[in-house]
Parts: structure tokens; sequence; C-alpha cells
């Protein structure tokens, strides 16, 4: 089997996406930000534009979003942003947990934050953030912790929207980014 490749231009930058087979019937291309300082710091700028001027703080799950969200929260002069933890950490007490699934992890993980996280999302108006929005697994865990948490989600943003995601009109999203047939 060969390499393939998938060439994606967002917010004036163009990069060569690996597609790699997630089952036997689908493939995805690999979108990273991690690393990518350019291409973190000019989607951030492009979301700026489009998110809820009333945005009170930004929550996203870890790990590929985390940049995005710094970027983001730095643009819009927020000295804070919330990160949803995958794992328990040890600074962590009573956190708040809820079950969630990607297509791009195996099996079913949580999303969690920290009581005094929680603290910062109780009576806020939250944008969820993420790199990019397939099945929504990942997006409906934000809002469920957002609302178990006491905020108000106000807004749900991306990069890409990968596949029907692309046909939401409840999200924000720079470019569509195509399912591909496995190989």
């Amino acid at each position: 089997m060969s390499e393939r490749f998938y060439e994606l231009e967002v917010a004036g930058c163009r990069r060569k996406l690996f597609i790699m087979n997630i089952t036997d019937k689908v493939a995805i291309a690999g979108f990273i930000l991690l690393g990518d300082v350019e291409l973190t710091e000019n989607c951030a700028a492009e979301l700026a534009k489009k998110i809820p001027a009333e945005t009170e703080i930004i929550l996203t799950a870890e790990t590929k979003g985390i940049p995005l969200a710094a970027s983001l929260a730095r643009i819009l002069g927020m000295k804070n942003y919330i990160v949803a933890r995958k794992s328990m950490k040890a600074y962590m007490k009573n956190p708040l947990w809820v079950d969630d699934e990607s297509i791009t992890t195996a099996g079913k993980q949580k999303l969690g934050l920290s009581d005094f996280d929680v603290e910062k999302v109780r009576g806020k108006k939250v944008l969820i953030l993420d790199d990019v929005i397939s099945t929504g697994g990942s997006l409906k865990a934000m809002e469920n912790l957002v609302e178990k948490a006491g905020g108000k989600v106000i807004g749900k943003a991306a990069v890409l929207a990968e596949g029907d995601a692309a046909k939401r009109t409840d999200i924000i999203f720079l470019k569509d980014l195509p399912l591909f047939d496995a190989q």
C-alpha cells in the first residue's frame, strides 16, 4: 500500500496531511496542530473573528486543542482557558467527570475538571474548542462537562469539520475536511 496524502489550505497555511485508516472502511487525514506555531496562530486568529463576542472562557480537551486554546485566549485578551483532562492528576481535588468517545482514540475515555476549574466555569459563558470536529463525541462530552459545572455553552468551534460534521449548523469552523475510503 502506498502512502496517501491530502493537501489542506486553511488560514493562509498549506499542509500535506497523511491519510490513515481508522477502520477497514474509513480513513482520515491526520491534522496535527501540536508543534506547528504558524498554523496554530493563524487558525486562532481566524477563529477569533467568528466566535461569540460574549465568550468569557474557553474550554478544550487535552491534548491537541491546547495550543489552539492558548493562542485564541491570548488573542482575545483572556487570562485563562480550561483544559478538560483525560486522566486523574495529583492536583485534582473532587473532580467532575463525564464519558467521552472519539473516533481517533480507541475505547471509551473520560474528561474531567478539577474543582478549581469547575469554579472557573460556573456561571460563565463558555466556548468549547477543538482542533477537529468529526462525530461530535468529544464535543458532546465537553458540553456535558460545562453543564454539570454550571456554565453555559455559547459556542462550539474547531479549525476543521470532518465528514458530515461540515453539514452542522451549530458549530463554527474554518474549513471542511473530507473522509476517505480505507485502503
